[in-house]
């Protein structure tokens, strides 16, 4: 209801699998090390198509190639994010141990308005999952402050869900109007003085995680990708 993103694309469409396997088969062959399997909503991937293949199909494939030291996927949409791709990362030392798992509200209220098919409940027993099978893993999220009608209640409820799933990173967002979405046309537009202040509160709260994050890796030996040159060097 508040992403243009959706109404430009158009409908969901999946790659043909065995397409994707040779390219990353080809890119494996000529020396690359880390690939990104992107999608508006990568749980999504195979639904419809005759072969019947499925993203754990495709993620369990990709792993398997020979060559790739890292493998990541973005983004996972909470409501059809299945245990089995947590298992896979779990099981694969290929896999990058790291889910962005976008939250948007801790509000079911708000997230029902939002159109986000799940609620909060079944958002933290993904993350619950994850922690359990994926120790050492990393998520991060995506969280819209200000949403049409979000009050101080609400706001609370994101709070909360930050406090308990302790997100590594978060991208966070004030709303803004998009013209052609729903979101748009709906009365209760939260004022911009308490959206900031909202705003302010939970990048004081994420920042404070991130920092215990930050500091959980002292003394750890990580292996890092070097992709290039900086630009400033």
């Amino acid at each position: 209801s508040f992403c243009i993103v959706p109404y430009t694309r158009g409908r969901e469409r999946s790659r043909d699998f065995d397409s994707v396997i040779s390219e990353l088969e080809g890119l494996a062959a000529a020396g690359y090390k880390e690939v990104m399997l992107l999608g508006q909503n990568v749980n999504s991937y195979g639904k419809g198509s005759a072969d019947g293949k499925t993203f754990p199909d495709l993620l369990r494939a990709a792993a398997a190639i020979k060559g790739f030291s890292r493998i990541r996927f973005m983004s996972s949409h909470p409501k059809d994010i299945s245990d089995e791709v947590i298992e896979i990362m779990a099981s694969e030392p290929n896999i990058e141990k790291h889910l962005h798992l976008p939250l948007q509200s801790g509000s079911d209220r708000l997230l029902k308005i939002m159109n986000r098919p799940y609620d909060t409940e079944k958002y933290m027993h993904i993350v619950d999952n994850f922690r359990r099978l994926v120790p050492g893993g990393s998520i991060s999220t995506d969280i819209i402050v200000g949403f049409p009608g979000e009050t101080e209640e609400d706001f609370e409820g994101t709070m909360d869900i930050v406090r308990r799933a302790k997100f590594d990173s978060a991208f966070t967002f004030q709303y803004s109007i998009r013209p052609g979405t729903k979101a748009a046309e709906m009365e209760d537009q939260v004022p911009h003085d308490i959206v900031t202040e909202r705003f302010g509160r939970l990048l004081k709260l994420q920042n404070d995680l991130v920092f215990e994050s930050n500091k959980a890796k002292i003394g750890k030996v990580e292996e890092v990708l070097i992709e290039g040159l900086s630009s400033t060097s």
